[in-house]
């Protein structure tokens, strides 16, 4: 059976996306993301995650029988990321101490292990490691997205600290948007991550609703020219 990597992408990115769609990880999302750079670390931490556990569900899928297959799943989503803290306490310790508890508790993200339970456990190794990957740039994209708006509105710049954090490689990132800007407090607190994340929930559901018309209306054009 061929597998469809265009829906995939599409479900990773926008359709079935972790935050925009799901609904999950919220914790992390708010808690994380006064800056996009934060949210850049932290999304890709998740990423390396989903990536890493999807494929080792998918390669010893086979042998795990299913009365045993959710604490199986925690465990090698467990050990994973412990290694990503390590990793992370290492090479880019800086980011480790800004993100904190919040590493640790990527075991507790649903979407990592509902991934694991509803396709990575059916599906070879390919697939697997794909649907990770996209799964983990949607919510990347989510994080970065959620926190570059209240960084921009809230002090006026863009990956703040972000040769600082992730690393000289990074440096070109950092941007001073609003030059002169006092920032506005409220919206790099836990108050405007709530806010922020309404807004864009909002303008996803209705950017969805004029792609639905526009398909549909498509649809109706062609069935038109055809009869």
């Amino acid at each position: 059976m061929s597998t469809d990597y265009r829906r995939l992408t599409r479900d990773g990115l926008w359709d079935n996306n972790v935050v925009f769609s799901q609904l999950l990880a919220l914790c992390p999302l708010l808690a994380v993301t006064a800056s996009a750079t934060n949210g850049l670390g932290m999304g890709l931490a998740t990423t390396a995650v989903l990536m890493a556990s999807g494929a080792t569900v998918a390669v010893f899928r086979h042998f795990i029988t299913p009365a045993v297959r959710i604490p199986v799943f925690v465990l090698i989503i467990a050990t994973i990321v412990t290694a990503v803290d390590m990793a992370m306490n290492a090479w880019v310790h800086d980011l480790h101490k800004v993100l904190g508890l919040f590493i640790p508790l990527i075991v507790t993200n649903c979407a990592i292990l509902g991934r694991a339970e509803s396709f990575a456990s059916k599906q070879a190794l390919g697939p697997a490691l794909y649907d990770g990957l996209m799964m983990g740039l949607g919510f990347t994209l989510a994080l970065v997205v959620l926190g570059a708006t209240r960084e921009i509105i809230g002090s006026g710049t863009l990956f703040a600290n972000a040769s600082l954090l992730l690393g000289q490689a990074f440096s070109f990132l950092e941007l001073r948007l609003i030059p002169d800007y006092h920032g506005f407090l409220l919206v790099t607190l836990p108050p405007g991550g709530f806010l922020a994340l309404g807004f864009l929930l909002a303008a996803k559901r209705r950017l969805d609703a004029r792609l639905a018309r526009r398909a549909e209306a498509r649809a109706l054009a062609v069935a038109a020219a055809e009869s």
